[in-house]
């Protein structure tokens, strides 16, 4: 890594902000695409939200001006990923493998509830951290864990009374009744 961009990165690090880089050096029609598609010769170059901030001077300029916080997006908590994942679909199944290869039972049983059922619902593999976090999160150990709008409704080891009252549960209208 160069001098100046060992500064820009050294500058994100000290206000824990997030990001990623691309090495220009290793595709150099990469490397003129970008000089083309920012209009801005020099490297390196910072982009927020796929919009050109500008090079090393620009953004110790947003330092010097105490705007670099407005500038660049806060680093994300993970429990602020987790409600996010968790309201994402209002009905929200992590499991251990996937809707064609459940990875345990418990993960295999409530496939077949929700398959009976014709529910659309999003099925996650998750990475190591988030899948730590979210069992903090939920305060329950293990998978699968059913969410209904933002809410823990259902583990297979703690599941409904019935299956009836389980289905009832994931079908409702929006306008029904039932309750949580």
């Amino acid at each position: 890594m160069r001098c100046f961009s060992r500064q820009i990165v050294q500058i994100l690090k000290d206000r824990s902000i997030q990001y990623s880089s691309f090495d220009i050096l290793s595709d150099e029609e990469v490397r003129q695409g970008l000089k083309t598609y920012s209009n801005w010769p020099t490297y390196p170059q910072v982009y927020v939200n796929g919009e050109l901030v500008g090079g090393l001077d620009i953004v110790k300029e947003l330092v010097e001006s105490g705007e670099i916080e407005n500038t660049f997006p806060k680093t994300v908590t993970l429990e602020h990923r987790l409600k996010a994942l968790v309201n994402k679909c209002p009905i929200m199944l992590f499991m251990k493998g996937n809707k064609e290869v459940a990875k345990c039972g418990f993960s295999r049983q409530i496939l077949e509830i929700m398959n009976n059922t014709f529910i659309h619902c999003i099925l996650l593999y998750l990475c190591p951290q988030v899948r730590q976090g979210l069992k903090a999160y939920s305060n329950w150990p293990t998978y699968p864990q059913l969410y209904v709008k933002g809410e823990l409704i259902g583990v297979m080891e703690k599941r409904m009374e019935n299956e009836w009252c389980f289905l009832s549960v994931m079908t409702r209208k929006e306008d029904s009744n039932i309750p949580l």
